[in-house]
């Protein structure tokens, strides 16, 4: 479960400050698939960023299970991110000289996980984001479909209590970003992986059982959908 509570977040610049988060208070829970949706500048990649420690609230407190992030040293928060989240971004991120199946297994390098354990849920995640026959290509040789298909099976490596996906779709074609959802969706209901994006794009809020909108730093509405 994730807590959020009275995230405020200033930027300061100059002698101006810009508000980018009033007073957010939000709670998701484990296997939930929610979009968090707002116009370009209303906070909503900057909270994603504050849940995943990636950013530093002005005030307030994420709370993940019994952690409470926001009061963590840089280098215990490094290693909670590790363990504990997975990150999807609109650019993908993969190291160009690694192949796929060394991308998905980088993090749990990191974790020092067995060679065994690594190569067999790599092997396994790959497969389930249907990226069985393209194991030992690099990036540039790679779709961008295809190299986002290979972060998100990154992100599900460490086995992290939820995944944050930032605007995953922006990149990609329509058919590209229909079956990256699809995969995603099928991770959701078949290992109750937590899914939370940060996103533009209809096709996203459509497949979405939580829409959180955000307009101006602030919450302005936030829906609960039933999916089949």
């Amino acid at each position: 479960m994730i807590s959020i509570q009275n995230i405020q977040k200033t930027y300061q610049s100059g002698d101006i400050k810009v508000q980018a988060l009033q007073n957010i208070n939000l709670t998701i829970n484990k296997g939930e698939f929610t979009a968090i949706v707002g116009p370009s500048g209303s906070g909503k990649t900057t909270l994603l960023n504050i849940i995943g420690g990636l950013d530093s609230p002005t005030e307030g407190s994420i709370r993940i299970n019994t952690t409470e992030i926001t009061q963590l040293p840089e280098n215990e928060l490094i290693d909670f991110r590790l363990h504990h989240i997975g990150f999807v971004f609109q650019s993908y991120n993969l190291i160009p000289v690694l192949t796929a199946k060394e991308n998905v297994e980088f993090l749990m390098l990191l974790q020092k996980q067995g060679d065994q354990f690594r190569n067999e849920r790599t092997l396994k995640l790959l497969k389930a984001v249907g990226l069985e026959d393209q194991v030992n290509k690099k990036p540039n040789e790679m779709s961008g479909g295809q190299q986002q298909r290979v972060a998100v099976a990154r992100a599900l490596a460490s086995k992290p209590s939820f995944v944050l996906a930032d605007e995953p779709t922006a990149n990609l074609d329509s058919k590209s970003s229909e079956n990256l959802l699809d995969i995603m969706q099928q991770l959701n209901k078949v290992e109750n992986t937590t899914f939370i994006f940060s996103t533009h794009d209809q096709r996203v809020i459509d497949k979405a059982n939580r829409i959180i909108t955000i307009e101006d730093g602030k919450v302005i509405s936030d829906t609960h959908h039933s999916k089949d």
